[in-house]
């Protein structure tokens, strides 16, 4: 739902952990979802392993191509379909329907409004702006700073770190974040950045090689869609 860009030097250690329901990327890049291989095979779908870490055994990534009678149906997130979505044909949570269209096309949003430079450090704004301008139509909305005291553990407590929202609605999950969090590691220095995070994985060039998100470190559970940056 999220993809977070921080601009500026330092970061804690991340344990692994997957969440039940919440997107993956399955065969051929296809949306999916971490189910049981029980409900996914009930729906119809089917699993590949390895895109749900840490998650139990029997929770795989579940992903299903063809889900109504209509020749375009197929199972992906409400927030990444180009057409109406129907309900009750796919495995997972209610926000995994049958979208009634193959267009494979992410966002089509208004540009949307920067923050103001101040509390929001200016480095942050202006990377924002390089990657809106790279990604039109992708990004909804933009968030930069928390109220909390700079120093106490979120680098937006600081106005160092923004949030790009990139579907349709707060708590709505998408998989069109990774090309994005991608570029922007492939774009480091010019955006001056201290790690990306999309997909509950995190990225930092100290540490970290240049490989594709798929490799990166996996970050735990914070609980949700929005936290755990889908």
């Amino acid at each position: 739902m999220q993809i977070r860009v921080l601009f500026s030097v330092f970061l804690t250690t991340i344990v692994a952990h997957a969440a039940l329901n919440e997107p993956c990327y399955g065969s051929g890049g296809a949306a999916g979802v971490c189910v049981t291989t029980t409900t996914c095979s009930a729906s119809g779908g089917t699993t590949i392993t390895g895109a749900c870490p840490a998650d139990p055994a029997n929770v795989k990534c579940c992903t299903k191509p063809k889900c109504s009678t209509a020749a375009a149906g197929n199972c992906r997130w409400s927030s990444d379909c180009a057409s109406s979505s129907v309900a009750n044909q796919c495995p997972g949570p209610a926000g995994f329907k049958c979208c009634q269209s193959t267009a494979v096309g992410f966002g089509g949003y208004a540009a949307p409004a920067f923050p103001a430079v101040g509390a929001c450090k200016s480095v942050a704004v202006a990377g924002a702006k390089k990657i809106v301008a790279a990604w039109p139509g992708r990004v909804r909305q933009i968030y930069c700073t928390r109220s909390c005291t700079c120093g106490s553990g979120s680098d937006h407590c600081c106005g160092k770190a923004t949030d790009m929202m990139c579907s349709d609605a707060g708590g709505t999950a998408t998989t069109s974040g990774r090309q994005i969090a991608e570029w922007v590691m492939n774009n480091r220095a010019a955006l001056n950045l201290k790690y990306v995070i999309w997909g509950q994985r995190i990225w930092n060039p100290d540490v970290d090689a240049v490989k594709s998100w798929n490799s990166w470190r996996a970050m735990e559970d914070r609980g949700d869609i929005t936290q755990n940056h889908w």
